[in-house]
């Protein structure tokens, strides 16, 4: 027989005959922050600020994508730029000053049918969130090729916007045939001595207007089927790419940094069923605002952004998704 000797306690203490057992009750949390990076960490420096008391889980990537990227210099307010990690340690700090409870671990399962919400964490512990704002990011897809793991950061970029300054009046290449790796040529253009674009089928799948701007654009050199088979470098980075031609031909280009724009996939697989995602798999959310499908739920950065996928427009959506947060619980309050 179990006596229970508490009430409304974290922990409850049974007593089984002489035996003790100490249960761990669930967690309550009135904002849980899922995921870090530019949108997850400003999300909690403003919910912090506004006494939310806000708990953030990092998930897999503590710090997002950026953590991965040597040098960011677009960024407001780094003059001199930054490094990706250290700007994530500065956002987490800055988070954490305020209060934030930032946390290692992965969430693996949610219920949003009712509020509180339920969440599970690395598959054992469990909380109740009042209101959830999801950060989770969205991850770029790579070919899959061991060198091109083993250089990137090294001259194997998934952001032409992010990293193509550092390749000024070199030659690079460009993976894809569909309309982003048909913008990141063309910005590429504008900096870069010659870019390649890779393209593995005989046509572009790009829009017409974005077709006809990179085959008017003088540096750019379009190679239709042709499809990667290596990435070539050394100690210091990329120095080329071994491609296989139409023909079944084996070809090497000299380039200095090779650009993978084959699409985006975002993170959302413990939100099917839970949240109303897009066709792609994003999350979507009420225009000019951060608000799901679900009251108390909010989505903020590339999780719910297909087309910027910026450090600053992920932090800005942050800030909404806080914002949204705070004005909810005042006029939902449990």
């Amino acid at each position: 027989m179990l006596y229970d000797f508490t009430e409304n306690r974290k922990y409850r203490i049974f007593v089984r005959t002489s035996m003790l057992i100490l249960i761990m009750e669930t967690e309550k949390v009135k904002c849980l922050i899922v995921g870090s990076g530019p949108a997850g960490y400003t999300a909690a420096i403003y919910t912090a600020r506004a006494s939310l008391n806000p708990v953030l889980y990092e998930g897999i990537e503590p710090g997002g994508q950026l953590t991965t990227t040597t040098e960011i210099e677009n960024f407001p307010g780094y003059p001199s730029g930054i490094a990706g990690a250290a700007m994530m340690e500065d956002l987490k700090a800055q988070a954490q000053r305020f209060g934030t409870d930032v946390r290692f671990g992965t969430v693996t399962a949610v219920d949003f049918s009712k509020r509180p919400f339920i969440v599970t964490v690395d598959g054992s512990k469990t909380i109740e969130a009042e209101t959830v704002i999801v950060a989770t990011g969205a991850s770029a897809k790579y070919l899959g090729l061991a060198s091109e793991q083993q250089f990137r950061g090294m001259g194997v970029s998934a952001c032409a916007t992010c990293d193509g300054f550092f390749y000024r009046k070199k030659d690079v290449a460009v993976i894809g045939g569909g309309d982003t790796a048909c913008e990141e040529a063309s910005y590429l253009a504008s900096l870069c001595n010659k870019v390649y674009l890779v393209v593995r089928k005989d046509y572009l799948r790009a829009s017409k207007h974005m077709q006809n701007r990179v085959m008017n654009t003088n540096n750019i050199e379009i190679l239709f089927g042709h499809v990667t088979q290596q990435v070539l470098g050394d100690e210091n980075g990329v120095t080329g790419l071994l491609l296989k031609g139409p023909d079944a031909q084996e070809k090497v280009i000299d380039v200095a940094g090779m650009f993978v724009a084959i699409g985006h996939h975002p993170n959302t697989e413990i939100f099917k069923g839970q949240l109303d995602l897009d066709a792609e798999g994003y999350i979507k959310t009420i225009p000019g605002s951060s608000k799901t499908s679900v009251a108390g739920v909010f989505a903020a950065g590339d999780v719910q952004d297909n087309t910027y996928r910026q450090a600053i427009t992920a932090a800005g959506s942050g800030c909404m998704a806080a914002i949204d947060c705070e004005r909810f619980l005042l006029e939902n309050p449990l």
